[in-house]
């Protein structure tokens, strides 16, 4: 436990202009070494340590700590260590100063609050001005618009927002403007207009350049008191790529105000769009077309935020409850991703899924014993996609065939039965000739199964060859000035089997 006079106070040397430095920062300086307190400064790269060496303040830096460490946390982490090791150690005070405030961008500052009390040491923080005070002063923007205040070290794409003036700190370097530059460029257009400060509010040092953002990088003279603002936009366009303008545009479209098709649609009037857009993005898979697929993805994401506006608009939930379930769920189920559980390969994570979902039954009160082991497959799913589903879920439970030997002779089987379903007549043979005919299907689904071929997607390769070789018929016969009507099937034969050799 260290003593209680134990003390350490941060002082905020403000920006670099001496005429910007507080009266009472400016007097703790002064007394450094007179009243036994011993000064030390983050480092001494900073317009007013000049003003210290006029005035013969003696002082330490810590500047030799950011060579020994290779991360700005490992830097921040051991000043604040060494610190406080000084506070106990010392019957002097302890003075630490900073550039700017203490309270902005000042990472040592937060760990030194955390970390003091229950050393006993007493912590007293006398702010300097911020560059965010010679930033708005210089940039000319209200904050009161809003803004936000970033680090340029830790930006990502999910902390913009383009409506918001936005400030970035800790551009320290053209490594740091660079990566700065491709955060911004996945919400910015390229020609956006930003803006760079050097030392602002610095008598004879400041420069304010603005560039392109694509250009951010080429700006010189990058260092600790650089900034990059990037104003508020009001064009539509540039919040196109936010989520929450598309929440806003649905919820116009649906508003008296909006359109009368899509204020008249429900979740049944929906139901066949919904279906219809998944399958035109699967056609783009097919297609391996990213282009279009980009359309369609959006075309189908359309559909769930109609779907979800509309409960919104009675007050079940919204868009972002949708979102906020999906996240939960998706670390939820993923212990081996976002907890402590293991998975080394996609069987594994597999098996941890099924356990959250049985857990998560578990807890609603479903008591898993009582239910089918083929309960959970939708009932709207195409044929084939449902049949292996349900084989699948058979087949965990060991009810399945021990060879795919067995499944090739049940299918022989199968279409045998079919055979002598077309050749019976009679009343019922109609509904046989269904029933046998499923029973095939089902069986090949089987065949699909044992070979790992996922069925959906081998009816989907082969109905794409038949749409090729088809379109070459059509194109042949265009070229000749033909019809359908002035060929037969055996000159389409002789296309079809050109277009065998043409197109694959």
């Amino acid at each position: 436990m260290a003593a209680t006079n134990a003390r350490i106070t941060v002082l905020g040397l403000g920006t670099g202009d001496e005429d910007q430095l507080t009266l009472g920062v400016w007097k703790k300086l002064q007394a450094a070494g007179g009243t036994g307190a011993k000064l030390f400064l983050r480092t001494k790269d900073h317009p007013m340590v000049g003003m210290l060496d006029a005035n013969n303040i003696k002082y330490d830096t810590f500047d030799n700590t950011y060579v020994q460490h290779a991360t700005f946390e490992e830097v921040y982490e051991s000043i604040a260590l060494e610190l406080i090791r000084l506070a106990v150690s010392e019957s002097a005070e302890i003075l630490y100063a900073v550039p700017g405030h203490p309270m902005v961008a000042e990472y040592t500052v937060q760990l030194l609050k955390e970390r003091c009390p229950a050393q006993d040491i007493s912590l007293q923080i006398m702010g300097g001005e911020s560059f965010l005070d010679q930033a708005f002063l210089r940039f000319g923007f209200d904050p009161i618009e809003g803004f936000q205040l970033l680090d340029a070290t830790s930006l990502s794409r999910y902390t913009l927002n383009p409506k918001l003036h936005t400030v970035i700190g800790q551009v320290y370097d053209t490594y740091t403007a660079s990566d700065l530059k491709i955060s911004l460029m996945d919400v910015y257009p390229d020609e956006y207009r930003v803006v760079v400060g050097h030392s602002l509010g610095v008598a004879g040092q400041e420069q304010i350049i603005e560039v392109p953002l694509y250009e951010l990088d080429h700006v010189k003279g990058f260092s600790n008191l650089s900034l990059v603002w990037v104003p508020a936009s009001t064009r539509d366009e540039d919040h196109y790529r936010s989520f929450g303008r598309l929440h806003e545009i649905v919820a116009i479209l649906r508003s008296p105000e909006g359109c009368p098709w899509d204020r008249e649609q429900t979740h049944e009037s929906l139901r066949k769009n919904l279906i219809e857009e998944a399958y035109e993005v699967l056609e783009t898979i097919d297609e391996d077309d990213p282009e279009h697929m980009c359309e369609e993805l959006g075309d189908l994401l359309l559909q769930v935020m109609l779907h979800a506006q509309m409960e919104e608009e009675v007050g079940t939930f919204t868009a972002y409850d949708v979102i906020a379930t999906l996240n939960e769920k998706l670390i939820r189920r993923h212990p081996h991703v976002f907890g402590e559980n293991k998975a080394e390969d996609a069987d594994e994570a597999l098996v941890n899924w099924n356990a959250m979902k049985a857990e998560e039954k578990r807890k609603k009160g479903i008591d898993v014993t009582q239910q089918s082991v083929l309960d959970g497959v939708p009932r709207e799913l195409p044929g084939l996609m449902k049949a292996l589903k349900l084989q699948k879920k058979a087949a965990a439970v060991g009810f399945d065939w021990s060879a795919l030997e067995d499944v090739l002779a049940k299918l022989d089987e199968e279409i045998g039965e079919l055979r002598q379903a077309i050749a019976a007549e009679g009343e019922g043979a109609a509904q046989e000739r269904v029933s046998e005919l499923g029973d095939v299907l089902f069986s090949l689904v089987n065949v699909a199964r044992f070979l790992k071929i996922d069925p959906e997607e081998a009816i989907a390769k082969t109905n794409l060859k038949f749409v090729r070789r088809f379109s070459y018929i059509e194109e042949q016969l265009r070229l000749r000035g033909q019809s359908f009507e002035q060929t037969d099937l055996l000159e389409m034969e002789t296309y079809w089997q050109a277009a065998k050799k043409v197109a694959e």
